[in-house]
């Protein structure tokens, strides 16, 4: 079995939602065949938790907008540090990037296959340990706080 058009539409609209918010390490995966539940995995993530949102927003926006797509479910809002859109066909995970490295989500689904994305979408590979050097950078030279 194998993502649905449907499913690879939703995907592809959410990642370029998500990538015009600036998310980092955009990713998604055909979980079709090990659960039932769902087609395919998308994952995103951000250094705070009002990028989150922002990303959140969008997402949910534009599924609506251009594809008449609502949640089913909507999970972690309050926090802004997980929060997770059910359209059943897909699952988008929006992360705070401490979570996305503990939680480690692309370690469960490593064996899945990996989906194409937009390419503003694949840009963001790399993104979340860039803006952490540069934030360790900041950290250690003292002007972390002159932002």
């Amino acid at each position: 079995m194998t993502a649905t058009n449907r499913s690879l539409e939703l995907i592809n609209t959410a990642a370029q939602a998500a990538a015009d918010k600036l998310a980092h390490d955009i990713i998604a995966y055909d979980v079709s065949d090990v659960l039932s539940i769902t087609d395919a995995f998308l994952l995103a993530s951000a250094p705070n938790d009002r990028q989150v949102k922002s990303i959140v927003d969008e997402v949910e926006e534009r599924l609506l907008k251009e594809l008449g797509a609502k949640p089913v479910r909507r999970e972690g809002d309050r926090e802004a540090r997980w929060v997770l859109l059910d359209y059943v066909d897909i699952v988008v995970h929006v992360q705070h990037s401490e979570e996305r490295v503990f939680y480690a989500l692309e370690r469960l689904w490593k064996d899945c296959p990996e989906l194409d994305l937009p390419d503003d979408a694949k840009a963001t590979r790399g993104k979340a340990a860039e803006h952490a050097k540069l934030q360790a950078e900041e950290d250690t030279t003292g002007f972390g706080d002159l932002r």
